[in-house]
């Protein structure tokens, strides 16, 4: 079965388009207008990966947030759909990522309930241009609209360009774990309630 998905969503705030393969190489081909978060989905597919394809225009005049937002939240119901019953995945998945003197932890389980614990600290308010605030808002509408449960945790680390792209990559390799087929499950739904 293929897991590849094509999905857009237009508002008054963000136009997205957006290409996901779950059982990709890597590729990434990011243009949200911002540079930071480009670079971050970049990494993000890159160790998950996954085949990223997006496109994005916003209200950048008026700030991230919402370009932010509704790249996650594009890129979580692509997620969603790609996976379909879940047949077969191993559903759970961690990883721990250090990126220099930063060290961030994730762990997920595609269980069909959008939830997300986020505990990262940043010590500056801004990564360039970016509200490091808005990684969190990210992560929060990229899990709720997945339907996954995602934590994610700051270990250690003070540069907030580490500990961000330790985050990102560290979610990543955790979520490439958990959607990878189980060969002992076959066509199996990893749950005794028979869905997820």
């Amino acid at each position: 079965m293929s897991r590849t998905v094509q999905l857009a969503r237009t508002t008054s705030e963000t136009d997205i388009a957006l290409t996901l393969c779950l059982d990709g190489t890597g590729k990434a081909d990011i243009a949200t207008g911002i540079g930071f978060l480009d670079h971050m989905l970049t990494a993000f597919a890159r160790h998950g990966m996954f085949d990223v394809t997006i496109r994005a225009t916003g209200d950048l005049h008026i700030d991230f947030h919402h370009t932010t937002e509704d790249v996650g939240i594009v890129l979580g119901r692509a997620f969603a759909q790609a996976l379909g019953e879940k047949r077969g995945i191993r559903r759970f998945g961690q990883a721990l990522v250090p990126m220099d003197e930063a060290l961030a932890e994730a762990a997920v389980d595609i269980s069909g309930r959008g939830f997300l614990v986020w505990n990262v600290e940043f010590q500056r308010p801004k990564i360039g241009e970016m509200d490091t605030e808005l990684f969190e808002e990210f992560f929060r509408a990229f899990s709720s609209n997945a339907a996954l449960t995602l934590h994610i945790n700051r270990r250690a680390g003070h540069n907030a360009h580490h500990v961000a792209e330790a985050c990102y990559k560290s979610a990543a390799r955790a979520l490439r774990m958990a959607v990878e087929p189980d060969p002992r499950a076959g066509d199996a739904i990893p749950s005794t309630k028979g869905s997820l």
